[in-house]
Order: structure tokens, then sequence, then C-alpha cells
């Protein structure tokens, strides 16, 4: 750590600056000058798939500040804007390129979702308005979903829609660490033209060195994923380890096929819905003297419905910017099945759904 950056972070400093910081001050000279803070400055946006009728995908390149500590292939981070003067807004993205070190550039890959009830979409203002220059606020990069620091003689790599991105990172990363193994990559897509990295994916699986590419389209008749179909692919592949990114409906295939396999690493690109809770009783949400019949969607989802703005990121459950204080009632995790009836009980609300009554401190 240099003497300025030290002097930076002192406490004398921080007392100077008081109450706003020495950030607030540092990012009206240079918006890339932080002592503690994370932020990135856009340098690129490339559209990447972009078919008439469905939101577009583009990859963002970053300039983070030095605060920036690196990332490991498969992690995500928060990213927060300020949308037409309104409060920040966070979400989470997995980072699609390969390991970073501190100061890096890096990119992320989204598809321009209405990821907010109330129009104000992070993911729609990166791909639609976002311009070389546009300032966003970061997280470090957070999540175990990455490759192991050896990485073993062969690896699956399972991903579909827009789950890509983290299984892309490690791909990415294994090419530039020339990994001597063998790598068999899958990838689900509603269509060839709905294919993400379809330029880049088609070079690997020209080029051969160990990666096996299949680019798998439902709608022209390619198979679904089954166990038997998977054996024919790589025999044995329960005892492969293997890392699997996408939709619900995906992974919940995935998690069938491979039958409790511990080779198995899974992130969910989408929590399940909360369909088969019951949903009988009321939500209430005391602080705000909110209440109404339990619907039986998530608990941030029903505390929308009612007009409320609940802190929340990624909405599936991994940043836990949503934690919120239950005091009364049951509620079952979408993603685990698993219910919890204790009181006073620090729960995420966006993969929470209410199980009878419930009363939450919001």
């Amino acid at each position: 750590m240099g003497l300025t950056t030290t002097l930076l972070r002192s406490r004398a400093v921080a007392a100077l600056t008081s109450p706003h910081g020495v950030d607030r001050y540092l990012e009206q000279v240079n918006p890339l000058w932080a002592a503690h803070e994370v932020r990135a400055r856009v340098v690129d946006v490339r559209r990447e798939v972009d078919v008439p009728g469905h939101p577009p995908v583009a990859t963002i390149t970053l300039q983070p500040t030095s605060t920036w500590q690196g990332h490991r292939a498969g992690q995500h981070v928060q990213l927060g804007v300020e949308i037409n003067g309104s409060r920040r807004t966070t979400r989470v993205f997995s980072i699609s390129s390969p390991d970073s070190r501190a100061g890096d550039r890096f990119t992320i890959t989204l598809r321009a979702n209405p990821d907010a009830p109330d129009g104000q979409s992070v993911s729609r203002y990166l791909v639609e308005r976002a311009t070389p220059g546009t300032m966003v606020h970061l997280s470090q990069a957070e999540g175990d979903f990455v490759l192991p620091d050896r990485v073993p003689e062969h690896v699956v790599m399972i991903s579909g829609g827009s789950g890509i991105t983290p299984v892309m990172s490690m791909l990415r990363s294994l090419q530039r660490r020339t990994h001597r193994g063998r790598v068999t990559f899958l990838h689900y897509a509603q269509s060839p033209d709905h294919q993400i990295y379809a330029d880049e994916l088609a070079t690997i699986r020209s080029s051969g060195h160990g990666i096996d590419v299949h680019l798998l389209h439902p709608e022209l008749g390619d198979p679904a994923l089954s166990p038997a179909w998977l054996e024919r692919l790589v025999p044995g592949y329960r005892d492969v380890p293997t890392w699997a990114c996408g939709p619900a409906p995906l992974i919940e295939a995935v998690q069938a096929a491979y039958d409790g396999s511990e080779a198995l690493q899974v992130e969910y690109f989408k929590p399940p819905r909360a369909g088969s809770v019951d949903a009988e009783g009321e939500v209430e949400f005391s602080r705000s003297a909110r209440s109404a019949p339990n619907s039986g969607a998530s608990l941030l989802e029903q505390a929308e419905a009612l007009g409320l703005s609940p802190e929340s990121g990624c909405r599936m459950g991994i940043c836990f910017s949503c934690v919120s204080r239950k005091s009364e009632g049951t509620v079952r995790n979408v993603l685990t099945g698993e219910e919890s009836s204790l009181p006073d009980e620090d729960i995420r609300i966006c993969v929470s759904a209410p199980v009878g009554d419930c009363t939450v401190d919001l």
C-alpha cells in the first residue's frame, strides 16, 4: 500500500472529511479516485444479441478504481446506478471475463430485462443507455461458484440463456491458463440467433485444444438434457466435476440427472417460483402498517405489490441486501424448500415465501 493510499485511509483524514468521507471529495476531482469505495467507468458497450421482439444482450467493459481487488472466474458483483436522479438501484451480475487482479478491467454480460417493478431497471439502463464514461458503483467480487486452484483433468460446464456468463468466465480463464485437460461445454439457447458469444464459441469449437463445445437449440430439435444423453456424451459424467448455471428448469434437470452427486456445483440464474407454497393467511408489513392476503409469492414481491420499496439487489438470494426481520410466522425458502418458524428471525425476503400468516418488519 502506497503512502498516499495509507494517508487517505487514515483516521485523521476520515475525521477531517466527516461527515461525507474522503471518497466524496476524491470523486469530485476524479471519479476513478477512491480510498475505500469501489466504482467503475464504462469503457465499452457491445451488443452480443439483438433479436427483434426480445430483450437485447450486451457486454459492458468496466474500468474499476484501484480499490477493486479482482475476481475469480465464476464470481459475481453487485452493481449500482442512479437512474433519472432516483436513489441508487443495485442488481447482481456475473462477471464474464477471465480472472482479474486488483484494478484490472473486467466485463459483465447482461440481458436488458425489466428487472425492477417501477421501471428502474439496471440491466435495461446499462444495455440501452450506458455509454463510455458512465460511472457505476460496485461491490467487491463475491460468490463460491468458482473453479478450484487446481483444476481437474476433465470438467463439464452446463449453462442456459444468460447463465452462460459465469461459466464463460471459467472457460476463458482456462484458456488463458493454457489448461491441458479436457473441457465439455454444453449451452442451451432459444435459437442460434439468441446465442450469446456465438462467434467466439464457434472459433473455440473449430480450434479443438481439448474443449468440446455443444451449442443446443431445442427449437431445432436438439436433445433435452437427460441422464441417458449425458452418459453417451460423457461416460461416467456423475463423477466428473461439473459447474452448471441457468434458469430453474435447467438446473432442476441437471440436479435430477446427477442424482445427488458431489461432483456437481450449481448456481441458479433465477430462483424457482414459489407456486407450491400454501397461499393461506395474511402477510403484514408492520413498520409500514400494510397488510394483504398471502398470495404465495416471495415476501419481496408481495411488499412491492403493496407499493413498498424494500432494499434489494440480486433477487436471487445471493447478495443479502434484502435481509429483514420476521417477527412471526413461517416462511419457506423457495431455493431449498426448507421452512422456518423461528420468531424474530432475519430472512432474505427475495427467496422467502410465507406459509400462512406472517409478519415482517418492513
